[in-house]
């Protein structure tokens, strides 16, 4: 090989990895721009009672507390809801921003609860985030045992617990999310480096 075409390849070599190391940047760059928010909890049910129409203990019937009563007794107390979570992708394009689409193939999260930790989980399908600058909802089925978690509370702070969860008036200021997301990418897939933690007042 002539030190002609030694100086070419190595020429040729060199923009290579420049364009390359320019593209994981930009890649990861536009990654680091998916945000996360905690949107609303639905269908919580108490022991297969629905809560979501009640606002305190004296909504509940009396079957729907002895039901209730039936299940504390034997140290268990069973909910289920759907956690509904936000991403926002705002790589569209505008201000400068390559338009890149994102799909989330992992999501593991850990369910937190009034400073708690409970149970952890997985989306079960990829979520598709696209590039347009708008939010995209994704839903995460839980199911626990209040007691397994709370049984330092009586009889009515479960139910307020509950009540402050999924009833009527619920919010979810009460609940964090503990996730690190892994996203597919044209460098193939990327987990975050660290933990995130999603609530409910901002985009994390």
């Amino acid at each position: 090989m002539t030190r002609r075409i030694l100086c070419l390849y190595l020429l040729l070599a060199g923009m290579f990895l420049s364009f390359s190391s320019c593209s994981v940047i930009q890649t990861f760059q536009n990654i680091a721009r998916l945000k996360f928010k905690l949107d609303s909890v639905n269908g919580f049910l108490l022991n297969g009672i629905p809560v979501s129409n009640k606002t305190s203990l004296k909504d509940f019937s009396a079957t729907d507390l002895l039901r209730i009563t039936s299940a504390v007794t034997t140290r268990k107390l069973p909910v289920s809801f759907v956690l509904n979570v936000d991403a926002l992708n705002p790589n569209d394009g505008k201000g400068g921003n390559q338009k890149t689409d994102v799909q989330l193939t992992k999501f593991p999260w850990k369910l937190i609860i009034d400073d708690k930790e409970t149970i952890t989980g997985d989306i079960t399908s990829p979520v598709s985030v696209p590039g347009v600058g708008q939010d995209v909802k994704f839903p995460l089925k839980i199911e626990m045992d209040l007691f397994k978690f709370f049984n330092d509370k009586d009889y009515q702070g479960l139910i307020n617990l509950a009540l402050k969860l999924g009833g009527q008036q619920s919010n979810p200021v009460s609940i964090k999310l503990v996730a690190r997301p892994t996203v597919s990418s044209p460098i193939g897939n990327i987990t975050y480096p660290g933990d995130l933690t999603i609530v409910s007042q901002e985009y994390r």
